[in-house]
């Protein structure tokens, strides 16, 4: 059952390497501005962090099953919708449904993995996120391929709708059905003391922490992702298809991070992995935005793809440890937190539209300077959390 968890991650990250890769594309061919792009990175996440705490608090009392089953189908169809946008309204109204059904079909998938061994929630999330990152390294090489036969970028979301339905055919059959004690139609209480316990949650230190950590690392994932090809096309003057090709080269150096963090873990204390991290990475990026020529900026963009790994997986694995046994308020928890961090690309990209994108990239050091800040000390854990 673990694989078909997998997969569905792997799909979620293949289609946002692919549309992130995209940006020039879609901008060239539906006549996008900055302040539109940086809306469409930013307001479907904001709706998402709305709707996606009620779905995480329905996880835990209601049928998983059949929110993960139902976000697949809409997910396939916010990937239709994006196939045929003719015009900013539609792409953006496509990006909307995307998002909140990502986290019914993806982030309820990914709870439900976190379940089943609460004792190594880094470990599981380190696999998971190397089966994301393997679908953000094929992201791009899709839509090279696809556009190199002939189909652009339409024939990439036709292709991710068809491999939902695909995969969607195998969850029905592997996904296990609720137990017969379940209700039928959640009960408002339920729903009530879920999300009281939620609130109760944000009282608590460690996970107010974890969740504070996790927005600002996103800066220098999914926040330097969104605007990486852009930043090639527009500030290191590369074409679009070399952009795509730097685009690769972070995500396959990320890939690579990833992969070998799986075995380190087993042997090496994940926060203390990511203090070594953090402070390579904010030594990279201001060099990779100084440095003038095009190719030492895609080479140092290698390297901080291979610094920023496990970023993610250490930090998501201990806000699920600080609330065991409620994976469903976690995500909640997290959606609520996420309302801030999914504001960051749209204030990206006015600051790219006043000064410029060169220098609207400086924001993004904000991330490893508070997670340098921010990480516990020995003496900040609990007794349960040292080894």
């Amino acid at each position: 059952m673990g694989i078909i968890f997998l997969l569905i991650e792997f799909l979620d990250e293949l289609a946002f390497g692919a549309t992130d890769a995209a940006w020039p594309l879609l901008r060239a061919d539906l006549h996008l501005s900055y302040v539109q792009i940086g809306l469409a990175l930013s307001l479907p996440g904001i709706v998402g962090n709305l709707v996606e705490p009620f779905l995480g608090i329905l996880g835990d009392v209601w049928k998983r099953r059949s929110l993960i089953l139902g976000g697949g189908i809409f997910f396939a169809m916010a990937c239709l919708l994006t196939a045929v946008s003719r015009d900013f309204i539609f792409l953006l109204a496509s990006f909307v449904l995307f998002n909140p059904s990502s986290g019914a079909f993806v982030s309820l998938s990914q709870a439900t993995l976190m379940d089943r061994d609460p004792s190594r929630h880094e470990q599981a999330m380190a696999r998971w996120t190397f089966a994301g990152s393997l679908g953000v390294f094929f992201g791009p090489l899709l839509l090279s391929g696809l556009a190199f036969l002939g189909f652009g970028w339409r024939g990439v979301f036709f292709a991710l709708a068809g491999l939902t339905a695909a995969l969607l055919a195998v969850a029905w059959k592997g996904l296990p059905k609720p137990a017969a004690l379940v209700a039928r139609v959640p009960q408002l209480r339920q729903i009530w003391a879920g999300l009281r316990e939620a609130l109760a949650a944000l009282k608590r230190r460690e996970v107010v922490r974890w969740l504070v950590l996790l927005e600002f690392s996103d800066l220098m994932l999914d926040g330097l992702y969104g605007f990486l090809a852009l930043y090639f096309v527009d500030v290191a003057g590369m074409t679009a298809a070399r952009a795509a090709l730097a685009v690769a080269v972070w995500t396959g150096f990320g890939l690579l991070g990833d992969f070998l963090l799986i075995p380190l873990l087993e042997k090496v204390r994940g926060l203390n992995y990511l203090r070594v991290s953090i402070v390579a990475e904010g030594l990279l990026f201001p060099a990779f935005l100084l440095v003038a020529n095009p190719w030492a900026k895609l080479a140092i963009a290698g390297l901080l793809g291979l610094c920023n790994s496990g970023w993610y997986a250490i930090l998501k694995g201990n806000l699920y440890s600080s609330m065991p046994g409620r994976s469903g308020t976690v995500l909640a928890l997290d959606n609520v937190a996420g309302l801030f961090g999914k504001l960051i690309p749209f204030g990206i990209a006015l600051a790219a539209e006043r000064f410029g994108l060169g220098a609207a990239m400086w924001l993004l050091l904000a991330g490893p300077l508070v997670l340098f800040f921010g990480l516990p000390k020995v003496y900040d854990l609990h007794p349960e959390e040292v080894e």
